[in-house]
Formats: structure tokens, sequence, C-alpha cells
């Protein structure tokens, strides 16, 4: 039995959001999902829009698995998949104005009011150590 295309999809995506989710990222999949914890979210929430891109791969992800190995972290952490739960991150990205649509990108709110944003060409000439420096400059900035 041939595996179909959306299912071959996927299972190669999976791994993607499973590097962010090990790391207790909470995907939101639906703009239900987004409206029932961004808007009301208290203190600092990260928002990762993931990405089946290399430089997600090799610089967003890793950057922010650095980051969160730091002693100061957000108190929510989600992620919404460009490409994949498009509705969900169409949501997300309404929060990110006046920013245009980047992914991958990464968003810090406080108190549901964007403070931070990392766009995807501030992603993809720098390495991930140069990103996790970046968003643990914000950590520490806003997350006290």
């Amino acid at each position: 039995m041939s595996m179909s295309f959306e299912r071959y999809m996927l299972d190669m995506v999976q791994p993607m959001r499973d590097e962010l989710t090990r790391l207790g990222i909470q995907e939101l999949k639906t703009p239900d999902d987004v409206e029932q914890h961004l808007p009301d979210a208290k203190g600092t929430t990260l928002v990762v829009v993931n990405s089946v891109c290399g430089c997600a791969a090799g610089q967003a992800r890793p950057g922010v698995a650095q980051a969160l190995g730091h002693d100061v972290t957000p108190d929510h952490l989600y992620t919404v998949f460009a490409g994949q739960d498009k509705e969900a991150t169409a949501k997300a990205r309404e929060y990110f104005a006046p920013y245009p649509p980047s992914s991958p990108s990464i968003a810090l709110l406080k108190d549901g009011e964007l403070v931070h944003f990392i766009e995807r060409h501030q992603i993809e000439n720098r390495s991930a150590a140069e990103i996790a420096g970046d968003l643990t400059a914000a950590f520490d900035r806003y997350c006290r």
C-alpha cells in the first residue's frame, strides 16, 4: 500500500515539531488554540514560528534550545508551524504586527504585547549561538 503525500509530509515534519516540543514548547495547531493561549497570557510568552527550511533546522530551533537553557526564560512557550498549521500560524502572526509574515521567526510577548521579534533575515546569516544570545538578552530584559 502506498503512502499518501500528506502522510509522507506529516512523517517528515514530525521530527521538526519534536525538536521544539521536547523542550516543553506547546504546539498551537488551530486558530482556536492561538486565541485560547496568546491574548490573555500573563507575563512573558515565547512563540516560535517553525518551518521546514534549512535556517529553521540549523539556526532557529537550535538557538531556541540553547536560549531555553538560560537561567531566565519566558513564562509560556508556544510554537506554530508555518506551511503545516497555516490557519494557526496566520492567527499567531496577528500578534506580531507591524512585522510582515516571516518563517522561521521568534516572538517574545509580555502581557500579550510584542516586545521582541527575530525575523527570518535575522536568522539566516547568524549562528544558533548568536540567536540564543539575542534571545537570552531579551529574556534578561523582559522576563525578570
